[in-house]
């Protein structure tokens, strides 16, 4: 058998494993030449995996079985799209997955299943009018990007004006959303959808940089401190999410936002959290999403069976640098030999040019897992990772922006 995978990020790399451990061969297809994963591939192709016509036609000249991806948003409506054209098996339709990947259908369909949302309005040209009832701060971001790219928090007309129009840009279709922001904290829901039956996975925070209005996530934080009346909450709104979306059988991803008492939900996408995610699901809860995924799209069924953590805290820190052109990694390897740090993964390849922003999940240079069974033993192993690791450039400076890594609280 033969599959073509879509984007060449870390998650594909397991899943190129999954795959191979299989015999399948593994085709990769990524916009960039040095994608993380294309030397696990079987075959390479460089290309805009956007480019519905050129996927097919490298789909077809390879005459593959199926095409797949996982962790990734909006590729996801590419390889529905693809599979729709060429008559191959996938989890989700083409229908549904424009549902999933639009923040505007998104939205439309929430409302109409009083699914908790806020208030919001979708424009591809600001009109003061139609946001007259919207109650500042105002959240800004495109209908149809990820990685929190074009995302901002405004507090009046003028921020509004300059946030709509990156958004815009930044879009697609070049529409954006423009909502009411909701006060509480973040929360990522992963969930695994069986036989249209929701089961919640992992619920963790979202941390995020400390910036007055971006949204870059820094820290993924398994457990979230919550009530079990809150969890249950949180298992209602996925099971009525996917009851919306007419899910059966798929991963499925919720963001929302939480007073600690209620719930509303930012967004969601039928796949699992990109980056690390997939590795702090299968410590948190033992279930294999990646797995999971090459299993419904080869006709077998997924087992959900849901385990005890690993550990009481399981963290995922990600790292950003200042402007220079990555060259490695240091420190790390010793710290996993001593038992101090789970593991550590780069996210961009050698030579990688930085730009010293924080403006979106793809700045980040690499993520590393920490894990422990106090607050007082994770801090401490923290701290002394921390001060331990670099990642340097090509002139053998350290651009690691140590300080964007607090202790736990």
């Amino acid at each position: 058998m033969k599959a073509l995978v879509l984007a060449g990020g870390l998650p594909q790399i397991t899943l190129i494993n999954e795959l191979k451990s299989r015999g399948v061969t593994a085709v990769l297809a990524d916009g960039n030449e040095n994608a993380i994963a294309r030397p696990y591939a079987d075959v390479f192709y460089k290309v805009n995996i956007f480019d519905i016509d050129a996927v097919v036609t490298i789909a077809r000249n390879e005459q593959v079985d199926f095409v797949i991806t996982c962790c990734a948003d909006q590729v996801l409506l590419v390889v529905s799209q693809v599979a729709e054209i060429l008559g191959l098996p996938w989890y989700i339709d083409y229908e549904t997955a424009k549902n999933v990947s639009d923040k505007e259908l998104m939205k439309k369909v929430f409302v109409e299943n009083n699914i908790p949302t806020s208030r919001h309005v979708v424009m591809a040209e600001l009109d003061m009018d139609k946001i007259k009832e919207l109650r500042y701060p105002l959240i800004v971001k495109p209908v149809d990007a990820y990685s929190s790219r074009g995302v901002r928090k405004v507090l009046n007309e003028t921020e509004l004006r300059e946030a709509f129009g990156i958004a815009t840009e930044i879009s697609r279709n070049n529409n954006a959303i423009v909502e009411e922001f909701c006060v509480g904290e973040e929360i990522s829901v992963d969930i695994f959808v069986s036989d249209g039956k929701a089961h919640v996975l992992c619920v963790s925070n979202s941390e995020k940089v400390k910036d007055e209005d971006k949204f870059v996530i820094f820290r993924g934080r398994f457990p979230v401190a919550a009530s079990d009346e809150l969890h249950k909450k949180i298992e209602v709104v996925a099971q009525q999410i996917a009851d919306a979306f007419g899910l059966k059988n798929c991963p499925m991803l919720i963001q929302m936002i939480t007073d600690g008492e209620n719930v509303s939900v930012l967004e969601f996408c039928a796949r699992t959290g990109g980056a690390m995610k997939f590795l702090l699901i299968k410590r948190s809860c033992g279930f294999d999403v990646v797995k999971a995924v090459v299993d419904l799209t080869m006709g077998i069924k997924p087992e959900v069976v849901v385990r005890e953590p690993e550990n009481k805290y399981i963290v995922n820190d990600f790292i950003y640098c200042r402007e220079g052109v990555f060259d490695r990694l240091e420190g790390f390897d010793e710290l996993v030999e001593k038992g101090i740090l789970t593991d550590y993964h780069p996210l961009r390849p050698q030579g990688f040019k930085l730009s010293g922003q924080v403006n979106s999940s793809g700045d980040r240079i690499a993520g590393m897992t920490i894990q422990a069974d106090t607050l007082e033993e994770f801090n401490r192993k923290h701290r002394y990772i921390v001060k331990n690791v670099k990642v340097l450039d090509v002139d053998g400076n350290d651009i690691m922006r140590h300080d964007l890594l607090p202790d736990l609280e």
